[in-house]
């Protein structure tokens, strides 16, 4: 198959779009997208159920909704649609508004010697994510990506680096660093010989400590052809061979939102091309309401993933960023979404940890929910910390059954969260 994107300009030229989808479902679309990133590829589009398109949960993944507009903003948006200048200027506003670096990503930025690694990020110590240049980018739009302002024009709001030089520096001055971790954006919609310069200087450079290299990805889920028959889908499985012949665990990040998303005999020959490269792909994705909210989804998910050989990694909580209101559900929610689901896989599939909040001080997992001294609470823990002591040390907090996030709750049984 042809690779073909298409945007809010363009997708009506898609087929089953002109087919199946109301004109004025289109043009809600296509004012959602004035705030909110899209794009889709002929690829994804067949994973959704065109007759029932609406409430399809791939639909929902790809394709903006007006819901997720606040009623404010969409308000202020419909009244500027015939003004250009003020269009431009209520967009832009909306935007700020969204909160688009979430958990202090700005204050993770690494330096060394006076120069600031723009496209990089290095917020726990063994960890250095490296956002790639030509990386910015992905086969398709998740409309909850987290990521949002990376595909928005806006250079304020973007991470990006060429400069693989000065991250080699970097590693090489911080012995903390196991893991360099490609993000973006997708990093694997670069072609291989891109790829190939940034990766080549440094399995060169041969830095003692670095041990794991990772690539967070979406491309299984929105073009496993890039694996299978793309024109450099062989130079691209090499490298990744290369990478483990040079003694790296090559970790793959996947990201699965739904069990549709990993059926199909192109994603299965996908997996198996790249487990025979020796990279171990593990999966992670956020719960979320209107595409996943439920334990059978998740069940199903994990279930899946392991039969092809992936390992469940992450369940996460939507961070609070772009259209959070739509996607998020209380934590005690989420949890029990986890727990339905967890209680019905095999241990093969408990690996998965969550529901996650990757917020400022790290990723805090919400454990459980018990009573303690007749006071009902959540158990919660650290999984990563910006302080590695607080790493896997239980805490608790009031509960609170409309919680979203770590911010709306209050400790329980002391003054202040551990992190605090």
């Amino acid at each position: 198959m042809k690779y073909r994107a298409y945007n809010a300009k363009s997708f009506k030229q898609i087929e089953q779009v002109k087919t199946y989808m109301k004109p004025e479902d289109i043009k809600e679309i296509e004012i959602a997208s004035l705030v909110f990133p899209f794009k889709v590829n002929n690829y994804v589009v067949t994973l959704i159920d065109w007759q029932n398109y609406k409430d399809d949960p791939i639909f929902r993944l790809v394709f903006p909704q007006m819901e997720m507009l606040k009623p404010e903003h969409k308000e202020k948006l419909l009244k500027a649609l015939d003004d250009e200048d003020k269009l431009q200027k209520t967009i832009y506003d909306i935007r700020m508004s969204l909160n688009p670096h979430p958990a202090g990503q700005q204050a993770n930025i690494p330096e060394i010697n006076g120069k600031k690694l723009e496209g990089s990020q290095h917020k726990y110590k063994e960890t250095i994510l490296f956002f790639p240049k030509q990386g910015q980018t992905c086969h398709a739009y998740c409309t909850f990506c987290f990521r949002w302002p990376q595909f928005t024009g806006i250079d304020e709001l973007k991470f990006a680096s060429k400069e693989v030089e000065v991250l080699i520096e970097y590693i090489k001055a911080h012995p903390t660093i196991t893991d360099l971790l490609f993000t973006g954006g997708d990093p694997l919609v670069m072609s291989s010989k891109l790829l190939r310069a940034y990766i080549e200087p440094i399995l060169k450079a041969k830095i003692p400590h670095l041990k794991n290299i990772r690539f967070g990805s979406k491309v299984l889920g929105f073009w496993p052809y890039r694996f299978v028959s793309d024109s450099d889908s062989e130079d691209l499985l090499n490298l990744f061979r290369e990478i483990v012949d040079s003694g790296y665990h090559l970790a793959f990040m996947a990201h699965f939102n739904h069990y549709k998303e990993l059926e199909g005999e192109i994603l299965e020959k996908a997996v198996r091309n790249i487990r025979k490269t020796g990279a171990i792909i593990r999966t992670q994705a956020p719960v979320l309401r209107h595409i996943n909210a439920s334990s059978e989804v998740w069940e199903k998910m994990w279930k899946r993933q392991v039969a092809l050989g992936m390992i469940p990694y992450y369940m996460f909580m939507p961070r609070d960023t772009g259209a959070k209101h739509y996607f998020e559900l209380p934590l005690y929610e989420a949890w029990k979404i986890y727990k339905g689901a967890i209680s019905k896989v095999s241990g093969l599939a408990r690996t998965v940890r969550g529901p996650s909040m990757s917020a400022t001080p790290g990723k805090v997992a919400v454990v459980g929910v018990n009573e303690i001294n007749g006071e009902k609470v959540f158990v919660l823990n650290m999984l990563q910390a910006k302080n590695p002591e607080l790493v896997d040390i239980p805490f608790f907090a009031k509960f609170d059954e409309k919680a979203t996030w770590i911010d709306e709750l209050k400790p329980a049984f002391a003054d202040k969260f551990i992190f605090d």
